[in-house]
């Protein structure tokens, strides 16, 4: 038997077209095509089995309607009350005459004996912390507010950090007018609160007035800080 594999063929050289080399590209594609079709139609199938719908039907409740019969409560009265028990008296008790002396002399000109006055109320004392909130006439800053900005230095803190503002100090204005106790009550640091209590500390006043006298008053007084160029 002899091996035809090395023989050349010589039906291809003559048909170019039998050559099945020269279409392998096209059949290729195709075939690639087709997969893609075949898998794209399998992946949109539902394969899922559909489920039987199952419907349950709840069973209707029965209502049974009673006849309620109407109840009378019978109102018992209350029992009557029990009579007072008699109460034995002595019938040999003898009550005395009493003699009552009405041949008094009334002298209706004489003055009657009036009860003694009310003793007056003293005036109003002051209160327990020592000094009044209100009184009939404030103290007043002599000088004025203006003579009192002219005494404040400003800090150099202050100034190097911009600070500005105003420091509210507190304090009591004795009988004499002098400061006491001072105390920043709103402040805004970098050392201005220090210069406005050094500032009030100086200051002098003319006293509060309480039902003509001098009495001590608790004052409130700003001390405004601002940097002009």
């Amino acid at each position: 038997m002899k091996d035809q594999r090395l023989k050349p063929n010589y039906e291809i050289k003559r048909k170019p077209e039998a050559n099945l080399r020269n279409y392998y590209t096209i059949l290729l594609e195709t075939g690639l095509i087709l997969t893609l079709l075949i898998l794209t139609a399998l992946v949109r199938i539902d394969f899922r089995a559909s489920e039987a719908e199952v419907i349950y039907m709840d069973e209707q409740e029965i209502v049974e309607m009673e006849e309620i019969i109407q109840t009378q409560q019978q109102e018992t009265p209350p029992p009557p009350p029990r009579p007072p028990v008699p109460v034995p008296v002595p019938n040999d008790q003898i009550i005395e005459d009493i003699d009552i002396m009405i041949d008094a002399e009334l002298d209706f000109g004489s003055q009657l004996a009036l009860p003694p006055p009310p003793p007056q109320q003293e005036e109003e004392a002051e209160p327990e912390d020592g000094f009044f909130i209100l009184v009939e006439q404030m103290p007043e800053l002599i000088g004025g507010l203006e003579a009192l900005q002219r005494e404040v230095r400003y800090p150099e803190r202050a100034l190097r950090a911009n600070i500005q503002g105003r420091v509210y100090v507190q304090f009591i204005v004795n009988e004499r007018g002098e400061v006491e106790s001072p105390n920043v009550i709103r402040g805004i640091g970098g050392g201005c609160d220090e210069e406005a209590i050094r500032v009030v500390s100086r200051a002098k006043f003319k006293p509060g007035m309480q039902r003509g006298r001098p009495v001590r008053v608790q004052y409130n007084l700003p001390v405004i800080f601002m940097i002009r160029s």
